[in-house]
């Protein structure tokens, strides 16, 4: 039995320098890259493999056709579901992150569907942003910034 690693999730992605740049992180970091359909770009697009660089065909990557077939599948326990939404609750340096942990994040336009954050307020986090003239960062920042933070002890932080 291989030892529990973390999870990034990526709902219906629509940028595909961010699916090969994070994809590149989830390699680099041991992480299984899990991509939730409908997508916004062809995952065989010459960005995402330019992104990835020659690293996409070593990703561990999963792919799903929605939502519910992920949870059917995983069926992922409540507590190791970490949300990241620009409003999110808490900041991403409040939790103590699994071992196992899932990683979940939404398209670049609209972030998580109201239907996945339902009753998971206490699950969603934020990244925190000094200067209030920016509204957000760039979903592949985000996501390594989370990464980092998630990975920080078995990194020796």
């Amino acid at each position: 039995m291989s030892d529990p690693c973390l999870k990034m999730v990526l709902v219906t992605p629509e940028i595909p320098y961010n699916t090969g740049a994070i994809g590149r992180t989830c390699l680099a970091m041991d992480l299984e890259l899990i991509l939730i359909k409908p997508y916004g770009f062809s995952i065989e697009e010459k960005a995402v493999r330019r992104a990835g660089m020659d690293y996409w065909k070593h990703v561990n990557l999963t792919e799903y056709d929605d939502w519910d077939a992920f949870i059917a599948d995983r069926n992922p326990p409540r507590d190791s579901m970490y949300l990241f939404e620009e409003f999110g609750a808490e900041s991403l340096y409040a939790p103590d992150y699994q071992d196992d942990a899932y990683l979940v994040f939404g398209c670049e336009s609209k972030g998580l569907p109201r239907a996945i954050l339902g009753d998971m307020q206490d699950r969603t986090f934020h990244l925190p942003m000094l200067n209030p003239k920016v509204r957000s960062l760039n979903l592949a920042n985000v996501a390594t910034a989370v990464v980092f933070q998630a990975m920080r002890r078995k990194l020796g932080g």
